[in-house]
Parts: structure tokens; sequence; C-alpha cells
């Protein structure tokens, strides 16, 4: 059963840029400023509805010299890009669950320019995250719970997570395929699910890509012609390895005319065309397949790109043995 059509506008959808937070894995989240306020216009004048602008990761963990500030997204350097954010799009951050000092750190929303807070989670960590989006909703802020390495979950613990989120706060749950694993097909056989249970209880259901075999964009969209409305995609895909749906295939297919792609066209030619210059790298190879291919994070791949590997061969071979 799919919901629309090809040519049709589908008013439930919502596009969500998560350049700055998928994309800040690649970098260590150091974009300028000039980069991130650009990006934020870019964004309004692209009709874009939400950006997600990094993680809310706990300063007594990660040290915050190491990373910019887009791993931490303190208020002060929020504002200093959106002001009180006049625009009709809404500001997103991330917060692992375990990762984030969720109570000390978040603001009550009347006092925060955030708008949602995404809670990222295991699929054994579904307990800590409910009682993080618990008290996020409390504060007053829209949330989502983002269930991380589904394709590694039995179906049962996957149902059973889904009933859990259904009697939850949370407003959206998010399908998510960690490891590029997915197919259309199989893609679209889980969101199926997801929506089964989120609909019932009144709940949305988004979807993240990432593109280990170059399947981010057509499991996005077929996931969409099933049902799901929240879909997340980044400025050519910049993302964790092989990267995401690239926001401007996304927005130029959508037919909804308050999606604009001229303006991406340009941020790209004076913003992402350098930064891919500056040695930043992200995108599908061969060694991000691999992993996809076989249900296998890709951190192996990651550490095959900085060690300037070409031995794709030599690099399968050693994924299988260790299988």
């Amino acid at each position: 059963m799919r919901k629309g059509n090809l040519m049709s506008v589908r008013e439930d959808v919502r596009v969500l840029d998560a350049t700055l937070r998928d994309g800040g894995l690649c970098n260590n989240f150091r974009f300028s400023e000039e980069f991130v306020r650009a990006l934020y216009k870019t964004n309004i004048k692209s009709g874009v509805d939400y950006m997600e602008f990094g993680y809310k990761a706990d300063p007594d963990l990660f040290d915050t010299k190491e990373s910019g500030p887009w791993k931490f997204c303190r208020e002060e350097d929020l504002r200093a890009i959106v002001g009180d954010n006049p625009s009709g799009m809404k500001i997103s951050v991330m917060a692992d669950v375990e990762r984030c000092n969720f109570r000390r750190d978040f603001l009550p929303k009347s006092e925060s320019v955030i708008d949602m807070v995404r809670v990222a989670c295991y699929i054994h960590q579904i307990p800590a995250a409910l009682e993080m989006i618990g008290h996020l909703h409390e504060l007053g802020y829209e949330t989502t719970c983002n269930i991380m390495a589904v394709s590694q979950a039995g179906g049962n613990r996957i149902e059973e997570a889904l009933t859990m989120l259904a009697g939850s706060a949370a407003d959206v749950i998010y399908l998510v395929d960690s490891y590029g694993v997915f197919c259309p097909e199989s893609a679209s056989d889980l969101a199926m699910i997801y929506l089964r249970a989120a609909e019932e209880a009144g709940k949305k259901v988004g979807f993240h890509a990432h593109n280990n075999q170059n399947l981010a964009f057509a499991n996005t969209i077929d996931t969409l012609s099933r049902g799901v409305s929240y879909l997340d995609a980044t400025v050519q895909g910049m993302g964790r390895g092989a990267g995401n749906c690239a926001m401007e295939l996304l927005l130029g297919f959508l037919k909804n005319p308050k999606y604009n792609l001229y303006s991406i066209l340009t941020f790209i030619e004076k913003y992402m065309i350098p930064l891919r210059k500056s040695g930043v790298m992200w995108g599908f190879d061969l060694q991000y397949m691999f992993t996809g291919q076989l249900n296998r994070h890709p951190r192996d791949a990651m550490a095959f790109t900085a060690q300037g590997r070409g031995d794709y061969c030599e690099f399968y071979k050693e994924l299988l043995d260790n299988e």
C-alpha cells in the first residue's frame, strides 16, 4: 500500500537537515561560523523544516577542546547563529543515551531556541531513552526516538521496543539504517512495522539512511511512499563514512513547491566543494559497501579510509575472516 503518488504533495512530510550533526562526524564538528550561518540561511530559503545543529554531548565525558562547538550545542553558540530564530524552520539537536547530561544541560523550552530533541539509543537502552524522552517532553520540547543498529536486532525485540515507545511521550519514532544495510524492500517492510505501531498511538515515523550501498536516496523515497513523513538528509550526503541521503536529491524529488533547490546548489558551490578540497572525506566507496552488505558497523571501513589503503580485495577478505 502506497501513500500518495509521485506527483502528489504530502502535507505531512517534514525534511530535516542533519549536515552539521552527521557531517560533523567527518571533521570533528569543526565548521566555521560562516559555514554554519550560511547553511542556516540556506535551509530557510530552501524550505527545510528542521535543522539539526549537532549533538548535546556531556562536556564532562568529552573534551570540549578536541571537538568543535556543534558536538555540545550550547545555547549561546546556537543563539550566536540564529538569535531567537525568527524563521519558521525549527531547530533540532541530538542527545545520545549515556552520552549526555539531559537533566543538567537542557533548559526549559521557554528559555531555549531548541525546538526538538532527538534521543538516540540502541535497542537495549530503550528504558533509559524513555526516561530522557519523558523529561524532555516535560520541559516542553518535541521529541523523537532514533533506535540505532536495528538491522542487528531481532524482530521480536524491535516490536517490543516499538510497543514501549508507542506508550511514551515521543512525537516521532525513527527507523535508522545505521550500517547502510537496507534495500528498498527491507526498508519498506520495517517501515510498515514502525508505522503500524506509531499510527495507532498518534505518532509519526521518520527515516535516517546511510549510503553504504548507494541506496540512501532510494530507501528514503520508498519509505516515504509507505507513509514515513520525517525525512533526514544532508547536503551532498555529508555524513559518517558513506554518508546519508543527499538533500539536493530529496528536495529535487519532492513535489511540494515550498522546497527550493537553488539555494542548496549555491551553498554546494560556495561551501561544500571547498570543504571536500580541504581534505574532509565522506561518501560511497567499496570499503563501505562491504560493511553495508555484511551488516557491520563501518568503523573498520573508516579505519581503512583513514589509513589511505587501496587493497579492497584484502580488506574484504579480512572482514569475511572476522565474521
